[in-house]
């Protein structure tokens, strides 16, 4: 990676900033303190412009998804962004102000169908109010005349007019009233109550002390009229709403405008935020940042093609340069689970290529299914091919395409092709009873019936997998210097591990095998006893040297979870041999060809799914805690160049 300082002249940064987001080529890096004779241009205010409009337009699709939504085929999230051409960006340009019309328009709609709908709402709990005092004949707000007091609402129990009057005259014996009771229930008992002015606050006393309470809801209106009213509003809003979806539906053939412009105003806003950390000078500004030194010269002439500048190039601070990664296409797909771990620092190497290796292998290993492996690079190449993807989803592809060769070949040699289905079919029919074994011309692995042996595979798998790690931890410490590392606390590991494995092997093959390997073994064990407590004093030397041997229990526990290839391996074929014994068992008839498709359909798509999740997340822990682990430390910062981050349009890439 190369640190870069571009000068160049002011009156062409809009062209050289719009060709140098296009490439992709430089990671912009913010400056701090401004140089003597530069300052920063503050460009806040546009990029306020450009983010608000980009805001607006999401609301606005978010709107017209809401009602008229996008018709979508099932594999349309496999679909790249819309490639354009460089002179489209222009007509994008002018038509933005339209289009940022409609979407104000549509904003505004929106908000009216939400204010309607509030205001439904509050019909809706008027109305629920209003419901009680249908019977009543004068206002709800009527106030008190010259001589009597009124009081209209409502007691939360329920009275009878002997009960209420009892319970009134209860409170105050001296208060003199009449009354009508206009509703009745369980909750609640509302009532119309008169009595002399004079004797206003004793009955108001009265009825407080029995739970009385006004209406929210008062008009002056008579109840029923109120009702009507309210109805009749509710349903002049509906209309109203119904007439504003069909405006709002009517701008969803410009929902394609609407994506083109919102990653326009994106693009926009991404360039001004860079501007915003340029320093400038009256005649020139200044671009520092990052490029992969493969692409210097890339850079250099892209600049002196748009405009005069001045490029000084220098090796970049590992410590502080990003890291992008380089990878071929077969380890490429495989830099996103790398990423999703951590990012490579500068003393870290790139893991991606033993990664990839070693992820297609144990993934086929899990899965293990010629007839799975074989959908798989079918459905991902025909993905490829007809929707052509952006790069990222292209990687995801081409991941588990990889995947699927290599659960084809384990699904040869597992002799599995969807599960047992042919021979099961074939059986089924005829009546005969062959296996699977007796029909290929090769010979196979049965995971069940070889299961003992598989385990000792799927663990003889796993050693070269640890020791592939140790062996870059080696690499790592030798490369910064630190060859006392290397040699004492990885390289005996290496050997120890070694011996136990000639000893394994000797206990079936030969006597000198297994005296061989104990040998690498105890020699190992003796050089980790003497240097592992190198770094202490006196006795805490033999003591750390001896203590460091219980680490051999760690690399057991690893070792044994290796045992998950065969395990996952084991659960696909046999769900897969259950689901084609069932398939099977409606007879032979024309009519059992119906529950057989659909058993035998449905069952494999269960297993592929579980199967397919479980094998990728698997893979995955066998990647992350038993290899890298033993060298992978992580932590740098990827490469960002600074890019078109559009989310719809992609422009065409100059020829």
């Amino acid at each position: 990676m190369k640190s870069v300082r571009i000068i160049s002249l002011r009156q062409d940064r809009k062209r050289l900033l719009e060709h140098l987001q296009n490439s992709a080529l430089i990671q912009i890096e913010k400056t701090g303190k401004s140089e003597k004779g530069f300052n920063k241009v503050d460009m806040t205010s546009q990029m306020q412009v450009f983010e608000r409009n980009v805001a607006l337009t999401q609301q606005t699709l978010q709107i017209l998804d809401r009602l008229s939504p996008e018709k979508k085929g099932l594999l349309s999230s496999f679909e790249g962004r819309r490639e354009v051409d460089p002179d489209e960006i222009g007509v994008i340009a002018s038509n933005a102000g339209k289009v940022i019309h409609i979407c104000d328009r549509i904003a505004e709609l929106n908000k009216q169908l939400a204010d309607n709908a509030a205001e439904q709402v509050r019909i809706r709990t008027s109305l629920v109010q209003l419901e009680s005092w249908q019977n009543l004949d004068i206002p709800i707000n009527t106030k008190d005349t010259n001589t009597t007091a009124v009081f209209i609402g409502s007691i939360p129990r329920e009275y009878t007019e002997i009960t209420l009057s009892e319970a009134l005259s209860e409170k105050n014996s001296d208060l003199i009233f009449d009354f009508e009771i206009e509703y009745s229930s369980k909750t609640m008992t509302c009532i119309v109550l008169f009595c002399p002015l004079s004797q206003k606050d004793l009955a108001e006393s009265a009825l407080r002390e029995i739970g009385f309470a006004r209406p929210m809801n008062s008009g002056d209106l008579l109840p029923c009229k109120e009702v009507e009213n309210l109805k009749s509003k509710s349903k002049m809003l509906y209309e109203e709403s119904r007439k504003v979806k069909e405006e709002i539906i009517s701008y969803a053939d410009k929902r394609e405008d609407i994506k083109d412009t919102q990653d326009y105003f994106r693009i926009r806003a991404d360039k001004y935020n860079v501007i915003n950390e340029l320093d400038h000078s009256r005649h020139v500004f200044v671009i520092t940042g990052y490029v992969p030194e493969e692409d210097c010269e890339k850079l250099e002439q892209l600049c002196s093609r748009v405009s005069t500048c001045y490029i000084d190039f220098k090796d970049a601070d590992e410590n502080e340069a990003p890291v992008k990664l380089k990878n071929n296409k077969f380890t490429e797909p495989a830099e996103s689970i790398v990423n999703m771990y951590s990012t490579p620092s500068h003393i870290d190497i790139d893991p991606t290529p033993l990664l990839a290796i070693f992820f297609y292998f144990f993934f086929g290993m899990m899965f293990s299914d010629a007839g799975y492996g074989l959908l798989m690079i079918i459905a991902t190449g025909v993905i490829i091919k007809v929707f052509k993807p952006d790069r990222n989803m292209r990687n995801s592809l081409k991941l588990f395409q990889y995947c699927g060769v290599s659960t084809f070949i384990w699904g040869l040699i597992y002799g599995s092709f969807f599960g047992d289905a042919p021979t099961a079919i074939y059986n089924h029919f005829t009546g005969a009873s062959l296996t699977m074994a007796e029909i290929l011309p090769w010979p196979v692995l049965d995971q069940q019936k070889d299961a003992l042996m598989l385990m000792i595979i799927s663990i003889a798998f796993g050693l070269v997998h640890i020791l592939v790690g140790m062996g870059c931890k080696f690499y790592i410490c030798w490369r910064a210097g630190d060859y006392k590392g290397a040699v004492f606390d990885t390289g005996l590991w290496m050997l120890m591990l070694i011996g136990f494995a000639v000893l394994a092997a000797g206990m079936a093959v030969s006597q000198t095998v297994l005296y061989v390997g104990a040998a690498i073994a105890v020699v190992s064990a003796v050089g980790l006893v003497l240097t592992q407590g190198r770094n202490k004093k006196g006795i805490g030397k033999i003591v750390s040297g001896f203590a460091s041997l219980y680490d051999i229990t760690s690399y057991i526990s690893d070792l044994l979870s290796y045992s998950r290839l065969l395990a996952l391996g084991l659960t696909t074929g046999v769900m897969a041999q259950v689901f084609n014994m069932l398939s099977t068992m409606f007879g032979t008839s024309w009519i059992s060809f119906i529950p057989m498709i659909l058993i035998f359909v449905l069952g494999h798509a269960i297993t592929i799914g579980l199967n397919a999740l479980g094998s990728y997340v698997h893979t995955m822990r066998l990647q992350y805690v038993e290899m890298f682990s033993k060298f992978y430390d992580g932590g740098g910062k990827p490469f960002e160049p600074f890019s078109l981050k559009s989310k719809f349009i992609k422009i065409q890439e100059e020829k």
